[in-house]
């Protein structure tokens, strides 16, 4: 699967609005239960935080869904 660049403009991004910016959930509520359930990587490592801050470079894999490099502006 490629690696798509997703920008974010103010510095960080938290894993849950990047989940709703890729159409993975539909609302906040959603993130927690997502992560519960699908597995999802920051930088190599699980991560069920939807608070977690990503930052430019870093690099968020879901298996069968894709993987995103975050990209400052």
């Amino acid at each position: 699967m490629q690696e798509i660049e997703v920008v974010v403009t103010n510095g960080f991004i938290t894993l849950g609005q990047l989940l709703k910016r890729l159409n993975l959930v539909s609302t906040g509520g959603a993130v927690k239960a997502f992560l519960e359930t699908e597995p999802v990587y920051v930088n190599h490592e699980r991560e069920t935080r939807r608070g977690r801050k990503l930052y430019p470079g870093d690099l968020v894999y879901c298996p069968d869904r894709g993987t995103w490099r975050i990209r400052g502006e």
